[in-house]
């Protein structure tokens, strides 16, 4: 019952933001404020980096060279600690985002490569990844300057293994900011019973006036042939019929499984899929988490959010309670519905 009161009050909320006017592009996150941090032992690193300071005109200033030879999927805490600082020390002050190009490291022994960027590295939830995680300030949070009010600095990888997809992702975040789709939300609960530990917090089935939006949610393994896809979450360790569903600029899309953001694993499906198949940004965990709503995307916080006119990086990091173990990936100023 307390579960579904949550629910009524945040939807009512959602409800409300969408249909008011003060969501503009005052507030959230602007490309003035968004670091761009290449890795000079990566040509596609620094092209990528290049063509995304000119998509989302960010100043030239605010990108940052490292250097990370090898391309391992995994830091060492020493190597890490190295590399933080180096960023850091180049940071403009006004930074509240930064975007990470390259497809790997994309973690740092168990913690993801974003999260101890944003918040510092959790050794305790290393010591049991099963064990709860900490809480993150940011979870559901009102600021719309998560450094100016909190001291984070939000980040988000932006793949880059192929040039052509890494700038077709760029292109549809840009796209997102411009036009407004007749769009739906799908909340998928599976026959996995593990992985649906988040569908309580499914949002009711209806529509959001004003935004041509609509929730939908279904029981089904896998969602086929849908061509308004904005949102679709779903629990499950492989989605199937992904090339079948159209995705629009700025699609959020992920699934509930342990090793979504291991990118270069083999064992589940990667959360890089989701971008592969035409989601703008997505989010898996890289080391096994068990099945913690909290270290997840939380739907109903994720929609509020988003459809309240943050941005992709804003959205799901606030979306995330416990996310030291979680990935965030994709085009971080995708924005479909600020005004």
């Amino acid at each position: 019952m307390r579960t579904l009161l949550v629910l009524g009050l945040l939807l009512n909320h959602l409800l409300a933001l969408a249909g008011s006017t003060g969501a503009g592009p005052s507030q959230g996150i602007t490309p003035e404020q968004v670091a761009v941090i290449v890795n000079d032992a990566d040509p596609n690193s620094v092209e990528i980096g290049a063509y995304y300071l000119a998509a989302r005109h960010i100043p030239d200033k605010n990108l940052i060279h490292v250097s990370i030879p090898g391309h391992p999927r995994k830091l060492s805490l020493a190597a890490f600690t190295q590399l933080k600082q180096q960023i850091e020390a180049n940071l403009p002050p006004e930074t509240e985002a930064m975007v990470l190009a390259w497809t790997a490291p994309y973690a740092v022994e168990c913690n993801a490569i974003t999260a101890a960027l944003t918040l510092g590295f959790d050794a305790s939830q290393c010591k049991d990844t099963c064990a709860a995680g900490k809480p993150s300030p940011y979870f559901n949070a009102a600021t719309a300057h998560p450094y100016a009010d909190l001291g984070l600095r939000l980040s988000m990888l932006l793949p880059t293994d192929n040039l052509a997809q890494a700038k077709a992702l760029i292109d549809r975040g840009v796209v997102s900011n411009f036009r407004q789709y007749p769009a739906s939300a799908y909340f998928l609960r599976t026959a996995d019973p593990d992985r649906n530990t988040r569908s309580k917090f499914f949002p009711p089935d209806g529509a959001v006036p004003p935004l041509q939006f609509s929730v939908k949610n279904l029981k089904a393994n896998q969602l086929e042939n849908a061509q308004d896809v904005m949102v679709y979450e779903t629990g499950g360790a492989q989605v199937i019929k992904l090339e079948t569903v159209r995705f629009l600029p700025g699609a959020l899309a992920d699934h509930l499984t342990s090793f979504g953001g291991d990118l270069l694993g083999k064992n589940q499906m990667s959360s890089l899929r989701w971008l592969e198949a035409g989601a703008t940004a997505s989010y898996g965990t890289v080391s096994e988490p068990c099945n913690y709503w909290q270290k997840f995307p939380n739907p109903t916080v994720l929609l509020k959010h988003y459809l309240s006119g943050a941005t992709a990086i804003e959205a799901y990091w606030k979306s995330v309670a416990w996310p030291a173990q979680g990935l965030f990936i994709g085009e971080p100023l995708a924005a479909p519905y600020r005004r």
